[in-house]
């Protein structure tokens, strides 16, 4: 086998039949790519190949699995012994082949050795797989594996994103589509239900507002505007009938099972992508328990997610996620509009941009939209089951690629085997025909729902990190005191201050309705509450200041306000700062005055106005010393974070950046050697041109010395007793050309010595193009190293706004 552990190179398979390894490279799969073959062709294993040369590659994918195939990318068995493969095989197929089930666990496992073998692969291959990023498998609407939220696709997009009012319109129209899908209601695009649902997801969305599915069915029933366009709202869809389609709405709501679809992990493709530590995720989305509603509902809103996180993704040139889904079948049709198409064609149409490649698989050729596929580099195609099928692809095919020979392409895919596909990848030169490679995971079939489970405990890549629940680096992990610090945090940050400051405080004296009389020069601001109720207010000091951090090697020019609450105490020490809490609101949102409540009493320091001044120094000087500003640094790729960006957010793009500059690097490594090569492959040519020309001049004077002997001999033979002049002649010009003859010898074995000197170089060269690949491969081959460092801030970067007493609210 050659070597196929290239940087950015795929490993599929092999050319068929001549073996040899086919690579494909990473960035081919920014331009998208369709895999069509009918059952038992192969495809699901080409496609889950291709997923793990992507995971290996450290490259996230999010593969949508409607026929329940795609779970067997979580068996994976480094060890390969028989007791990992048992609780996968079939035993209805051990009864039918007359075996226990041992027996055919311990055959699967000898033929997955012996395959991976074959194929140059091993146990030690398949645990780098399992190293390089995590599997896990999700179900919408089922507890079965991870569970999902909707909930956050009818959240408001980010500021950033909402400035794009195309987008969200496209959103919103999508979205509403498909909620009226899942409640069944039959409404085209320009129907009245749908334009009201549009109108209110862009509404809210514009103005930053999320919602949920009580806040939908309310505001369908009572809009947030007066008019649809320049319609009145009561004349365009009367109150009546609003009813009707709420109730339908709100039948979702209380249809069993349903709140299945309310809990588990938030649909956010940046947790789905990447785990909080920043490891590439391989997220299969199990739908093969849905209706078909259901799922169309479900891989409309999945889509959507998608392209809304897109777009706020930098540009980049290297391949920094896919998207997969297994069966296409009736989601992108070349004549219906269903949900799924429309945020479909939009990555295919603009995904490249942002490295996301797109990949679609069908056994099906019938069904696919080519007009949309258009945007589409790479084709693998595979055995069909009618000539119809073949007929209807090759049409497809020719009408979106536009560079394939029908009639190359018609004689290829008549005769493919199992396994064997048409790899067209406007990318190459050509097509080929290819092999495809042994799986590292083991094939075992659609899992059901109880095997979803068992996964859970039976392979180690099934943890619930999306969203950055679990407490790993880089995300939300307790600190001392239980305080929260994370990359861009400085200080602690909480919700709120006890109530009660402590056995210092005034905590146990009585309390009273009416806030306390203070002396002129104190000022006295009241912290919000966040209850209905009425508060009892607690004294303490309250301290607002601006930070400014400043680093210009870093790049970093970062102003931040805060606000501190410090408890006032008794004894010796009256105030320290060093026991103030962080609010998580700021001096703009203290109150003047209070709303009722009940007020503890203040200690007599904290009626003193001087007390105030020297606290307001302390407070400058204790910022300066303690407010920090925690950032991630990558030395060699010279990124520092942004302040307020996670761990996981950072080494996502500390991981983008890496492969970029690895893919930079080997276009320089090309461009280095090219010109070498293209010399030498030059020199060869001429090289072996001369020896062709110098072999045919050889045997052109060998016939010519044979004719002047032949001419010397039969003169001699003619019975002349005595040489003639002009028999000597002969012998004379024969002698000539067996030297001439011999002269061209040594130049032929002159010119294939000089052939054999320049492939040697040629060889030398190459073997430096290996040196110099093999060092980029151990430099991008290890994890970027992260360093935290901490900035301070400086002389001046200190202001403080207000030091006054405080009211801390706490409901009884």
């Amino acid at each position: 086998m050659q070597d196929f552990e290239k940087l950015g190179l795929f490993y599929l398979g092999k050319r068929h039949p001549d073996g040899d390894a086919v690579l494909y490279e990473s960035r081919d799969l920014v331009t998208h790519a369709v895999c069509v073959g009918m059952t038992g062709s192969g495809k699901t294993g080409l496609c889950l190949s291709l997923i793990e040369e992507a995971a290996i590659d450290g490259v996230p994918v999010i593969a949508i699995d409607p026929k329940g195939d795609l779970g067997n990318l979580l068996l994976t068995f480094p060890k390969l012994e028989a007791g990992d493969f048992r609780p996968w095989v079939d035993e209805d197929e051990a009864r039918r082949r007359g075996v226990t089930a041992d027996a055919l666990a311990a055959s699967e496992a000898e033929k997955w050795r012996k395959g991976l073998t074959d194929w140059g692969q091993d146990g030690a291959r398949i645990a780098r797989l399992r190293e390089a990023a995590e599997f896990a498998i999700y179900t919408p609407g089922s507890r079965a594996g991870i569970p999902v939220s909707i909930l956050s696709s009818f959240e408001a997009p980010s500021p950033a994103a909402r400035s794009d009012g195309e987008a969200i319109a496209d959103r919103a129209a999508n979205t509403a589509t498909s909620l009226l899908s899942l409640a069944g209601v039959d409404a085209p695009v320009r129907s009245r239900e749908h334009t009201l649902l549009a109108t209110l997801f862009s509404e809210a969305w514009s103005n930053g507002r999320s919602l949920d599915l009580p806040a939908i069915i309310q505001q369908v029933q009572k809009p947030p505007f007066d008019k649809i366009g320049v319609v009145d709202l009561e004349a365009f869809f009367p109150t009546k009938d609003r009813f009707e389609l709420a109730m339908r709405i709100n039948g979702l709501l209380a249809a069993p099972g349903f709140a299945q679809w309310l809990e588990g992990e938030p649909l956010d493709p940046a947790s789905l992508f990447y785990t909080s530590s920043g490891k590439p995720r391989v997220a299969v989305f199990s739908i093969a328990h849905l209706g078909d509603s259901e799922r169309m509902f479900f891989v409309s809103l999945l889509l959507n997610q998608i392209v809304a996180w897109m777009r706020n993704q930098s540009g980049t040139s290297s391949l920094r996620a896919i998207v997969y889904m297994d069966e296409i079948l009736g989601y992108f049709p070349p004549v219906a509009n269903p949900p799924s198409k429309a945020p479909l064609l939009t990555l295919l149409k603009q995904a490249r941009a942002f490295g996301v490649g797109v990949v679609l698989a069908t056994q099906n050729p019938m069904d696919l939209d080519y007009k949309g596929l258009g945007n589409t580099g790479t084709w693998f195609l595979g055995r069909l089951q009618t000539e119809r099928d073949k007929t209807r692809l090759l049409e497809g095919l020719e009408s979106a690629s536009g560079s394939m020979d029908r009639a190359t392409a018609d004689r290829l895919l008549s005769n493919l085997e199992k396994r064997v596909f048409l790899l067209h990848n406007v990318h190459a030169s050509e097509p080929i025909l290819m092999q495809t490679r042994w799986t590292m995971s083991y094939l075992a079939g659609p899992l059901s729902r109880d095997q979803i489970g068992r996964l859970k405990t039976a392979t180690g890549g099934h943890r619930t990190e999306a969203g950055g629940q679990k407490n790993e680096a880089g995300g939300q992990r307790p600190e001392a005191g239980g305080q929260r610090t994370e990359a861009g945090v400085g200080k602690p940050e909480t919700g709120g201050i006890s109530s009660d400051p402590g056995p210092q405080a005034s905590g146990a004296r009585p309390l009273s309705s009416d806030p306390p009389i203070v002396p002129p020069g104190i000022r006295q601001y009241f912290v919000p509450s966040g209850s209905s109720g009425s508060p009892r207010y607690t004294p303490v000091v309250l301290g607002a200041a601006r930070v400014g951090f400043g680093d210009p090697k870093l790049g970093i020019d970062e102003v931040r306000d805060v606000l501190y609450a410090a408890p006032m105490g008794r004894g010796a020490i009256a105030l320290d700062w060093n026991t103030a809490t962080r609010l998580d609101i700021g001096a703009s949102d203290l109150l003047g005055a209070p709303s009722g409540g009940t007020f503890a009493e203040v200690p007599s320091v904290g009626l003193q106005a001087k007390s105030y001044a020297t606290w307001e120094k302390d407070f400058s000087k204790w910022l300066a010393q303690s407010e920090k500003l925690e950032l991630l640094r990558q030395r060699d790729l010279k990124l520092t974070s942004n302040a307020g960006e996670n761990e996981r957010d950072f080494r996502v793009r500390v991981q983008d950046a890496q492969r970029a500059a690895r893919d930079a690097a080997i276009d320089d490594l090309r461009k280095k050697y090219e010109p070498k090569r293209a010399q030498l492959a030059e020199k060869i040519r001429r090289a072996e041109a001369a020896v062709q020309r110098e072999s045919a001049q050889a045997t052109q004077q060998k016939i010519q010395a044979g004719l002047s002997f032949g001419a010397a001999i039969l003169g001699t033979l003619m019975g002349r007793k005595t040489f003639s002049a002009a028999t000597i002649g002969r012998a004379t010009t024969a002698a000539r050309s067996a030297g001439r003859t011999m002269k061209e010898s040594e130049d032929i074995h002159r010119a294939s010595e000089n052939v054999e000197e320049i492939r040697e170089q040629e060889r030398k060269l190459e073997d430096q193009v290996a040196d110099e690949t093999r060092t980029l491969t151990e430099k991008f081959a290890a994890s970027p190293e992260i360093e935290r460092i901490g900035l301070t801030p400086k002389r001046g970067q200190v202001s403080v706004q207000l030091v006054g007493l405080g009211w801390m609210p706490a409901s009884d």
